[in-house]
């Protein structure tokens, strides 16, 4: 048979009032529990005892520990403690419990004589379970015996557990009995007040470390001795293994080195309360950090100061973007005035070598091959002389390099055997250096490069800044040239329609001037002079219609809307045509056309466009040459290409001319009037279809008269 013990009871189901009587347990938002609706519930308690955290003091040796005392002082042979777990109790201390008697360790609140116990929140004492209606059906109610229960309470009042003691006789307790039994659950209740106290005090530190070590700002505090008794984890990182009442290196907002005292912990210890006071903090790393630090007194319940507290922010990337945005804009206003981009290279690099707290800048521009130094600047009180060269060579230099590789280098300590710097840089003044190459339209035109006389770890914001100077360096330069061309434009076109004007007037002024002639004439005179006239008008009209046809297919050439169809053609036979032409053209004049020209050479090309260009060159040294002089033309191969050359017996065109003369927008004076009038838009012209042609076209001189001299490809490149 077994043997009955305290609390065991049968496994009946759980009845309205028992429920409701039992406190509604649901889950916190830090993950305990909290008890709802209930005039003695402790969210704290509940948290508490739905963690494993009380059983280190009511377990094994303190819970039977007092479940022996209780058991002595009641005079009974067994009692024990037990807990609430859910709608459970646990058996968590006992004393003279048979082995047999595990079966309590957990047990029904609603059908256990604790759980009247824990849903009357009294004491209760039961004489003779066989003569006791409240004894729920069981072992203890089939064959007797004595129980006495008392609840133990938190703080707040909330029932937790039950301590009672047991007799397998019937027996009646005495009010002494009753008494010790109650004195041992206030013991269970002090000893369970005590865990809360630690657990939550616990928790309260972990709540607070955790929401320290979260903040941006290093926080540390001291007790009124000066001893820092708390760092957070922010501090600790900012700090590195320095102690934070060390102000070894520390300055304030003018630089002047800080005193231990003027520590914020130490001001606030004087009763001093502080507020964004700027501090740098130089050598603690590889570069100046820059601080916010408020500190306050901590003060006890008699307004003494019992210790102090300080907050340290990090501002060093707000102060860095303040200066970045400073920087740029001291850029934009050093580009805005200036001429050329010499011009405006110092106050560019004295703008970066201020904001960066580096202490020497570079600019260097592509130049014909080389890259130049174009403007320099180091920081006052800066030993000065570095050697700089002028020039250096692709790939050469650390300016060099960045203009081979074409993307921004990060040189950490160019003192280094691996330096890519010039060899006549002094290496013992500079350590890091930075290269960004400069950008226009059409690729890479120079390099910024800038030094600092401390090493320095590559950082991307640094690089960000500098590329976007660079790129305010390349919109300058694209923005000046496109101001050039601006003005070369306007002026070209000023010139040009001055020159059309020129030239559509003389034809038209001719034409108006017969016409009104032979409006004007009689019979006879028409009879007389009408096919004179209008040979002159007809001659006028087309050359009117000559300068037309130039102008639309100058234009449609710059345009890219005219088809150069090159296709194989003998241009010795199209020269030949044209001489030729020309020879009856100036048939009576004082000019001869002398021509030395192969029996064939194919070459790819547009006839009719190239036929065109030497009836242009050919017109034009008759046009020039003088009276008696001859026009020499000329055709051969030289292997890879056609060499036409045109010759007059004019003057020699000085060389300052000779390039303005393919503009059409120059006339020169030493022309003479011949049968074969011009548009002046020969050369330009013909440049623009060689071009085309891949070929090239030049003017030479000497002292026979000047030469047009075309070249033009052999085979299709």
């Amino acid at each position: 048979m077994r043997r009955e013990g305290p609390g065991d009871a049968g496994r009946s189901g759980r009845t309205h009032a028992a429920e409701a009587a039992i406190p509604a347990r649901t889950a916190t938002p830090y993950g305990g529990t909290a008890v709802d609706e209930h005039p003695r519930s402790s969210a704290a308690a509940a948290g508490f005892l739905g963690s494993p955290t009380h059983r280190g003091v009511l377990t094994s040796g303190s819970a039977d520990q007092l479940a022996a005392l209780t058991a002595r002082a009641a005079s009974a042979p067994s009692a024990c403690v037990q807990f609430v777990e859910g709608d459970r109790l646990r058996l968590y201390g006992s004393w003279g419990v048979a082995a047999d008697w595990d079966e309590i360790n957990h047990t029904d609140l609603e059908s256990s004589l604790g759980g009247i116990v824990v849903r009357t929140g009294d004491t209760l004492a039961v004489s003779d379970a066989l003569a006791d209606d409240r004894v729920p059906a069981g072992v203890l109610r089939d064959h007797g015996g004595a129980y006495l229960g008392y609840p133990v309470h938190d703080r707040m009042g909330m029932v937790l557990g039950v301590c009672c003691a047991y007799d397998r006789r019937p027996r009646e307790w005495t009010a002494e009995q009753i008494a010790a039994v109650a004195e041992a659950a206030e013991v269970a209740t002090l000893l369970i007040g005590e865990q809360l106290a630690r657990h939550e005090l616990e928790q309260q530190h972990r709540f607070l470390d955790a929401v320290l070590d979260s903040l941006h700002d290093g926080v540390a505090a001291c007790d009124a001795a000066g001893r820092v008794v708390f760092v957070n984890e922010r501090m600790r990182r900012l700090w590195g293994d320095s102690p934070v009442e060390d102000v070894t290196g520390l300055a304030d907002a003018s630089g002047v080195p800080l005193l231990r005292e003027e520590l914020g912990l130490f001001r606030a210890l004087r009763g001093e309360r502080v507020r964004d006071a700027p501090i740098a903090a130089h050598g603690r790393g590889r570069r100046t950090r820059f601080f916010l630090m408020d500190a306050q007194p901590i003060r006890g319940l008699d307004g003494r100061v019992v210790g102090a507290v300080q907050a340290v922010q990090d501002v060093t990337r707000q102060r860095r973007a303040e200066r970045f945005r400073s920087c740029e804009l001291a850029v934009t206003t050093a580009l805005a005035g200036a001429a050329s981009i010499e011009a405006a290279g110092p106050r560019v690099l004295e703008a970066v070598v201020a904001t960066l707290d580096w202490v020497h800048a570079e600019l260097w521009t592509v130049d014909e091959g080389t890259i130049r130094a174009a403007a320099r600047w180091s920081t006052p009180g800066w030993p000065s002389g570095i050697p700089v060269p002028e020039r250096l060579a692709y790939g050469q230099g650390l300016a060099g390099r960045a203009w081979q590789v074409d993307k921004p280098l990060w040189i950490r300590d160019v003192g280094r055997p691996q330096s890519l710097i010039s060899p006549d840089t002094s290496a013992d003044r500079l350590h890091t250096a930075l290269a960004i190459p400069v950008h226009d339209g059409a690729g890479p035109i120079g390099v910024l490069t800038v030094f600092a006389d401390s090493v320095e770890d590559p950082e991307d914001e640094l690089v960000a800044l500098m590329s976007g100077i660079a790129a305010h360096l390349g919109q300058f330069v694209e923005r000046r040239r496109v101001e050039d061309l601006q003005r070369q434009l306007t002026r070209s076109k000023n010139e040009y329609l001055a020159l059309i004007g020129h030239e559509l007037r003389t034809p038209l002024t001719s034409i108006s001037a017969y016409t009104e002639l032979l409006r004007e004439a009689d019979e006879a005179t028409l009879v007389r002079d009408g096919p004179r006239l209008i040979a002159v008008i007809e001659r006028n009209t087309n050359q009117l219609r000559e300068i037309i046809n130039e102008l639309l297919e100058l234009s449609a050439l710059d345009a890219g809307h005219a088809d150069v169809r090159r296709t194989p053609m003998d241009l010795a036979a199209v020269v030949r045509e044209v001489v030729d032409r020309a020879r009856v053209a100036i048939d009576g004049a004082p000019v001869v056309i002398d021509a030395d020209l192969p029996g064939e050479l194919i070459v790819p090309g547009d006839r009719d466009r190239l036929r065109h260009i030497v009836e242009n060159l050919l017109g034009s040294a008759v046009r020039f040459s003088p009276d008696g002089g001859h026009v020499a033309v000329s055709l051969r191969s030289t292997g890879r290409a056609a060499e036409l050359a045109v010759s007059d017996a004019a003057g020699d065109v000085p060389r300052a001319e000779r390039e303005q003369l393919f503009t059409g927008h120059f006339r020169t004076a030493r022309g003479h009037d011949r049968i074969l009038p011009g548009s002046g838009l020969g050369l330009t012209l013909s440049r623009a279809v060689v071009e085309k042609h891949q070929g090239s076209i030049e003017l030479t001189g000497g002292d026979a008269g000047t030469t047009v001299l075309v070249r033009l490809p052999l085979e299709v490149r």
